[in-house]
């Protein structure tokens, strides 16, 4: 019997030693670090005040003329050209392939169509479909037309287009 009581205190001997002091445990409570409780008035008061402006959904800009026209354009006294609005579709309109006056962007210069003759050009959102149109143009040497249809979009007093077909016109209806 002895002999099974020291082996039982050797084996439990571990486990014992194993446990943390009651002294060295971490307690849930804050040892006075100052931070003292909101009651819960103050709480309800700060939940039910007015947001701060960072968190304010955006509002709408309103909308403005072409800055790149009227008063603006080179052209002393050119006319006054209103912005088409956004999401508005454009449906097999002729027009060319242009380079922007700072030579960074691609524009769509349409050709007339026979009513205001007041087209602004528009700057083409880079997608494949203007990759497509360059590749053409590089590969004719020279001024082609093309069939365009895509979607307008605005920014900053200006119209872009998001092109979804471009088709080149042949020479031969061109003579026409």
């Amino acid at each position: 019997m002895r002999l099974s009581f020291i082996i039982g205190l050797i084996l439990l001997a571990p486990i014992a030693l194993a446990q943390p002091k009651p002294a060295t445990q971490p307690t849930t409570r804050p040892s006075g670090s100052g931070v003292k409780p909101v009651p819960p008035s103050e709480l309800l008061d700060s939940l039910l005040k007015p947001p701060s402006t960072a968190g304010q959904v955006l509002q709408p800009i309103q909308d403005g003329p072409d800055l790149t026209t009227g008063k603006n354009a080179v052209a002393p006294g050119a006319p006054q050209l209103n912005l088409l609005r956004e999401g508005s579709p454009i449906h097999d309109r002729n027009g060319r392939l242009t380079k922007s006056a700072d030579g960074q962007s691609s524009e769509l210069t349409f050709e007339s169509d026979g009513q205001a003759l007041k087209d602004p050009p528009m700057i083409i959102l880079p997608n494949k479909t203007l990759m497509q149109m360059e590749a053409v143009i590089v590969s004719a040497n020279k001024d082609v037309k093309f069939k365009v249809s895509g979607i307008v979009t605005e920014y900053k007093g200006r119209n872009y287009i998001l092109l979804e077909k471009a088709v080149a016109i042949p020479d031969v209806t061109q003579q026409f």
